[in-house]
């Protein structure tokens, strides 16, 4: 099934994860918005710097450290995700604790690795 996918912590560096992320996303045919600390843009994918009211947002792929997910915590929880994704590097147990409090699926594990495998 073919989700809606916001990147947080997207980048217009193709040596970036999170660029690799967006780019192998719309690849298996899923619909990418993205957000980064730079606006830009990859594959066609507009890269925002403003917390916009995404809507219909199945899956936050989170692609920035634990310290920086704060200032996210309450945008991710008004866009009420079925689920965030950490992927390697951005794990954080009080987050994880507050979307689980909300209804919110976690997965620690890497998207791109989740995409191959057909688990994503």
């Amino acid at each position: 099934m073919k989700k809606k996918v916001l990147v947080i912590g997207a980048s217009t560096n193709p040596e970036r994860f999170s660029n690799i992320a967006m780019i192998k996303l719309l690849k298996y045919g899923h619909t990418v918005v993205a957000l980064g600390n730079k606006s830009g843009e990859v594959d066609g994918i507009n890269i925002e710097t403003e917390k916009l009211n995404f809507p219909d947002i199945d899956t936050i792929t989170l692609y920035i450290g634990s310290k920086n997910q704060i200032e996210y915590q309450d945008y991710i929880l008004h866009l009420k995700p079925r689920r965030v994704i950490f992927n390697p590097g951005t794990s954080n147990p009080d987050l994880k604790l507050l979307l689980i409090k909300n209804d919110i699926e976690v997965v620690e594990n890497c998207t791109l690795v989740m995409l191959d495998a057909g688990s994503f």
